[in-house]
């Protein structure tokens, strides 16, 4: 009797790491919390804004996945082109860069300081990005914000 007290207890705990182990599926990776690249703008803003005030902000996009360009090698199979000074390997980076200064330009210092409005300003860059350019972004990012 007394080894059935031992024995039954073992038993069960083998059982459970055989199911534990074997039989139990994985549990599922956690889905990441941004997908896709982040690319981060390599030359910042240097925007003016109402009132006299101007402000220098950092930009990065968030890219689908595998989207950095394939345009980094325009024309086919020739050896890619370095972009100018202060530019990245995005070949529509002078859109994107102009239309997120023509979005800023003569904003209130506020709208730029305050999350609620930065957001809904990072929005709508987001949309006209997506609608006059073929960067395949799924959001924008200020990343340093000074204004004076």
């Amino acid at each position: 009797m007394s080894k059935i007290k031992i024995i039954i207890p073992v038993l069960l705990l083998l059982l459970g790491g055989v199911y534990k182990f074997v039989l139990a599926k994985p549990a599922p990776a956690p889905k990441p919390k941004i997908s896709g690249e982040v690319y981060i703008m390599p030359k910042d803003f240097l925007i003016n804004l109402k009132g006299g005030r101007f402000a220098k902000l950092n930009v990065a996009l968030v890219l689908k996945e595998g989207y950095l360009p394939a345009g980094a090698a325009a024309g086919g199979g020739e050896a890619p082109t370095a972009p100018p000074t202060g530019y990245g390997v995005n070949p529509q980076e002078a859109v994107v860069r102009s239309i997120i200064t023509d979005a800023l330009t003569d904003q209130s210092a506020s709208r730029l300081q305050h999350e609620k409005s930065r957001k809904k300003l990072q929005v709508d860059i987001l949309k006209l990005i997506r609608r006059d350019t073929d960067v395949e972004v799924d959001d924008v990012l200020f990343t340093d914000i000074a204004i004076q």
